[in-house]
């Protein structure tokens, strides 16, 4: 059986797929705006655990035919990193996906998406404190530019329910997600060296097993998958496309145009995921989310300009 990447590059169509790294990233944000889609549809058929449980496993499933060599040739290192292994794979894989499929429950796709639009924001943040980053008094207004955008966002608008913090759960353990998030982000940079599959099959086996006990916790408490077609295809979707197909194209975008050029251009994802939760679940639009989108897109370009790549930029599902 031929590989994904082998069988990209057999035909003409499949050539070019391969070797035009703007339509494999529009495809892979198009993958991971969708997956804040299903996982707010499926709110009530899946419980979060649940579902982040069965689409790593089915995504490590996946990879596993593609990883296992390198995986074989760099247990060695992966092994001696242990605990940067087990920082990595529960923050990236076992808490991001779990939180954002539980905040999705009580808040919707369209305010999930645009909160992710803050990780930039976050990310310099976050490397200044753990990696003692210069950061710039540009960057800094960046910055702050930007969390005002998510503040406007998480509080709808509502000055007076943000002084009071009454704001809604779902926002919060999202927002809570993003900063994860950055975390795993920033932490990236001490990620053994080895090949990108025997990295993500150690992160995704780490996550899976993390996940586990939540797991086990929803089933204890009654919380079961709901059998039917839409469950099953909610599933499958999360496992096959944002996890394993958008993580292939991702990395393939990445070598064919360097990882600035491709986190700048990822920036295409929230708005992707707005206009997808508009036309398929029918949320609407208000201006507090046109505002604080502007914010904090502002924000990204204040922090930027002027520097030979992007200070922050980051991607995932």
């Amino acid at each position: 059986m031929s590989s994904p990447q082998e069988a990209f590059r057999t035909g003409h169509v499949g050539a070019a797929i391969w070797s035009n790294a703007y339509v494999l990233l529009s495809l892979t944000a198009l993958f991971w705006a969708g997956n804040s889609i299903v996982g707010r549809a499926a709110r009530d058929l899946t419980p979060p655990a649940t579902l982040a449980f069965w689409r790593w496993g089915l995504a490590l499933l996946l990879l596993l035919p593609l990883a296992w060599p390198h995986l074989k040739r760099d247990w060695p290192v992966l092994k001696a990193n242990w605990r940067m292994m087990l920082l990595l794979g529960a923050l990236g894989i076992g808490a991001f996906n779990t939180l954002l499929y539980t905040g999705l429950q009580t808040t919707t796709a369209l305010n999930a998406m645009l909160l992710q639009a803050a990780q930039p924001a976050l990310i310099l943040i976050m490397g200044a404190f753990l990696m003692r980053d210069h950061v710039s008094l540009r960057q800094t207004g960046g910055v702050i530019i930007s969390l005002v955008g998510v503040l406007a966002i998480i509080s709808q608008g509502n000055a007076a329910a943000l002084i009071a913090l009454d704001l809604n759960r779902g926002d919060a353990v999202i927002g809570f997600a993003v900063l994860l998030w950055s975390v795993y982000a920033v932490m990236l940079r001490r990620r053994p060296d080895v090949h990108p599959f025997s990295f993500l099959a150690a992160t995704l086996m780490i996550g899976v097993v993390c996940i586990i006990p939540f797991y086990i916790a929803e089933i204890a408490s009654g919380h079961l998958i709901v059998t039917s077609r839409e469950s099953g295809l909610a599933i499958a979707y999360v496992a096959i496309f944002p996890s394993f197909f958008a993580y292939l194209f991702f990395n393939r975008g990445v070598e064919l145009i360097g990882s600035a050029a491709t986190g700048q251009f990822m920036n295409i994802l929230p708005v992707m995921g707005a206009g997808l939760a508009m036309l398929f679940l029918g949320e609407q639009l208000y201006i507090f989310h046109v505002a604080g989108i502007a914010l904090i897109f502002a924000g990204i370009f204040v922090a930027g300009k002027g520097t030979a790549s992007p200070p922050f930029a980051s991607a995932k599902g």
